[in-house]
């Protein structure tokens, strides 16, 4: 195995368990996943949600996670086409009006969000980590 290909695996398996832990962190507030790893197109959508409320909203979540500040952190890595891709992705599935496993897509008031995830910070919840820090309503510029 090459040098590349222990990188790629050990990225994928800190992309998963940061969508996961993304996925228990939005259900602890209340909320419903209704999918992950969703493909539209070419593009992917790591959570589809609804967040409960007055009016409760269907919301696509972009996960973003790291295990050091080395390079940045997680939201610095995601940029203006990133969060074009992450519109088109919803107004596809909008478009389709149902999810790849025949559930009709609710009909709600949309966003987009980020949950950046620290997974090993210096200092944090549980003496450590995971933290999560949640940015509601990112605007295609």
């Amino acid at each position: 195995m090459t040098w590349d290909d222990r990188l790629a695996r050990r990225r994928r398996r800190s992309g998963e368990r940061g969508e996961a832990l993304a996925a228990r962190y939005v259900e602890s507030l209340g909320w419903t996943v209704l999918a992950r790893r969703l493909r539209v197109g070419r593009d992917e959508i790591d959570l589809l949600a609804i967040e409960p409320g007055s009016p409760p909203s269907l919301v696509v979540v972009e996960v973003r996670t790291r295990s050091s500040s080395r390079f940045g952190t997680p939201e610095e890595s995601v940029d203006r086409r990133k969060v074009g891709r992450l519109y088109r992705a919803a107004a596809g599935l909008r478009a389709l009006g149902s999810l790849p496993d025949g559930r009709p897509l609710p009909r709600l008031v949309w966003r987009v969000d980020l949950v950046a995830v620290d997974d090993a910070p210096a200092l944090g919840a549980g003496a450590g980590g995971p933290t999560f820090r949640h940015l509601r309503a990112l605007e295609p510029r």
